[in-house]
């Protein structure tokens, strides 16, 4: 699947046509093997599948569609596909390969073909669901409307009407104002979101290219941007997809995260700054939110703080280097850097084994990963999750999720 991986503002596709590229026996095992799709391997059943023929890859992350028959076999694990490992065999499995002759309704689409949409799979963390949409957040003047009416919105009954869709509509008629309406993201923005290194497993074929590589944190994509607009300056704080619109906009957090991330290290101050000294029409500075209260706290931190990964001015991405040296004059943590120069190996398990490793933020931790950006092209980029720190987050992930259904 030949993914555009410089358009860094598709969403993710969760779902798509491949082709079986190679199959290769699980030792010890009789009736599985494994499936070689893209850079994945996946489980398959033996002869399901022969080498070149289409299928449906499911990525880790999806959760399928439960009306839809098809995928019954998938109830016990509530619909969800997630990274495996048979300790039994000593392999680990991620995604989900099915005959493409099991959708007659797609006919014989070509290989890459997304189709996400038409066999109705999203995230199955709910709040991906939101956080990754390709749109803004549907709830959002509702939570705006909630956060000006707080001692209203948590009593009982309103907190009921609030769950249902005609409820939350009623309760705006009366509570709603214009200003709850959230403000558009601004146009020039492109997302954050990193392809796999599974996804476009040819780069690892080209030996000339190097590498500045980083840690991938994981927390909450955060953007503040600024754009000339006659005499002044706009301002803007982003999660990943929604303007937010002041520091009392309700998020997916306690308090508003990026207003607190763009206060504590004075972000529109230095972009003015900044801006006005070199005549900057647009420009944009991305980053992580990471630490209490964000996605469940992995690096065991008491506070809050955002690391940059990107910076574009007027359309213009800066180097790793450049964007190292910018922050640390206007004194604005970056993401650690790892390796500069870095030749990809050959093969993907090499690949893979080099996302292993304990984070620079919190040593006594797994790091979810590596980024890599090319030394010659700063819009071309990947990142490389590790499969250690995947397991881990899920398994946690299952215990709360059991803890929650038996309280």
């Amino acid at each position: 699947m030949q993914f555009n991986i410089l358009n860094t503002n598709t969403e993710r596709s969760l779902a798509h046509v491949e082709e079986i590229a190679n199959i290769t026996p699980i030792p010890g095992a009789d009736r599985i093997a494994m499936a070689q799709i893209l850079g994945w391997r996946c489980i398959i059943a033996k002869e399901e599948f022969n080498i070149g023929d289409k299928c449906i890859y499911f990525e880790i992350d999806s959760l399928v569609n439960k009306e839809d028959e098809r995928f019954a076999f998938l109830e016990k694990k509530n619909y969800k596909v997630k990274t495996m490992k048979l300790g039994k065999f000593n392999v680990i499995s991620q995604g989900l390969a099915m005959p493409l002759s099991e959708f007659p309704e797609l006919g014989d689409l070509p290989v890459g073909t997304d189709v996400t949409k038409k066999l109705k799979v999203t995230y199955y963390n709910a709040e991906d669901r939101k956080r990754k949409s390709a749109g803004p957040d549907p709830d959002a003047k509702y939570k705006s409307m909630a956060a000006r009416h707080k001692e209203l919105f948590r009593k009982r009954p309103i907190r009921w009407l609030m769950r249902r869709g005609w409820g939350k509509k009623l309760l705006f008629v009366f509570f709603g104002k214009k200003r709850d309406n959230p403000k558009r993201m601004p146009g020039f923005v492109k997302k954050t979101d990193e392809v796999r290194i599974e996804n476009c497993p040819w780069l690892l074929e080209d030996r000339n290219v190097r590498w500045y590589v980083t840690e991938k944190l994981d927390g909450t994509s955060t953007t503040f941007s600024l754009e000339k607009q006659g005499k002044n300056y706009d301002f803007a704080v982003c999660s990943r997809n929604v303007r937010q619109k002041d520091r009392d906009q309700e998020c997916y957090h306690d308090l508003n995260v990026y207003w607190e991330m763009a206060d504590k290290y004075n972000i529109e101050e230095k972009l003015l700054k900044f801006a006005k000294k070199y005549d900057v029409n647009q420009m944009y500075l991305q980053g992580e939110t990471i630490g209490d209260k964000v996605q469940g706290n992995p690096y065991n931190m008491g506070v809050r703080n955002f690391y940059a990964f990107n910076l574009v001015v007027d359309g213009t991405r800066y180097s790793n280097p450049e964007l190292f040296g910018w922050c640390d004059e206007y004194e604005i943590p970056h993401v650690p850097h790892i390796d500069r120069g870095h030749e990809l190996p050959g093969n993907m398990d090499n690949m893979k084994a080099e996302a292993e490793g304990k984070s620079l933020i919190n040593p006594s931790v797994l790091r979810e990963g590596l980024v890599y950006r090319a030394s010659g092209d700063p819009w071309l980029s990947f990142k490389n999750v590790s499969n250690s720190f995947l397991l881990k987050k899920q398994k946690k992930e299952e215990k709360e999720e059991c803890s929650n259904n038996q309280n």
